[in-house]
């Protein structure tokens, strides 16, 4: 029997993977997410994937294991998570009726061989006041994700729309992981 194994102790990720009706089990990755400035979104994404799976993989060698990673760009800066108020409220002025590109890659390493990919989506704010900025940072949501917002939570209320898939957002392109988990030959219930 094969078995699935999620490199994340995200929620999200984890919830996602629910409404898939796969069974899966989770082992979160201590992986450096630490990357070169000198990658591409795409490439970081896909390379802190790749690092979060392989340190799992090492324990789950005859498993199917996902890692994945999210990055927030704007104006060619990554964003990553806020560590403070202050640059929560930074991170959302910035993107404050703007349009940021959010990444999402995913690294499945199989028995046999590891699969790399990305998503993008562009997300559109609306312009945000002050006051919505210092209620959104109070709800304390902005600290434990990429570019200080969950377009799944509270944070809904900042976005005006969106361009691509909804999920690559939310932290992992479900659509596209189901195509690529049957491609390397993980055996879907459906």
């Amino acid at each position: 029997m094969q078995r699935l194994i999620l490199a994340s102790s995200s929620p999200r990720r984890k919830e996602l993977l629910e409404n898939l009706r796969l069974k899966f089990e989770i082992s979160s990755s201590d992986a450096d997410e630490s990357f070169s400035d000198t990658l591409s979104p795409s490439e970081a994404v896909m390379e802190l994937a790749s690092r979060k799976s392989g340190t799992v993989a090492q324990h789950f060698s005859d498993c199917f294991v996902i890692g994945s990673d999210t990055v927030v760009v704007h104006d060619g800066m990554i964003l990553g998570k806020p560590e403070s108020g202050q640059e929560a409220t930074e991170m959302l002025k910035k993107l404050s009726g703007n349009t940021h590109s959010v990444y999402t890659g995913v690294s499945i390493i199989s028995p046999e061989k590891e699969t790399r990919f990305y998503e993008k989506t562009d997300v559109t704010f609306w312009e945000l006041s002050d006051e919505e900025i210092d209620t959104y940072i109070k709800s304390g949501e902005p600290f434990d994700k990429a570019g200080g917002y969950g377009i799944q939570g509270f944070g809904s209320m900042l976005v005006r729309e969106i361009s691509g898939d909804y999920y690559t957002v939310v932290g992992l392109p479900v659509s596209r992981l189901i195509r690529e988990l049957r491609n390397i030959g993980y055996n879907l219930p459906y």
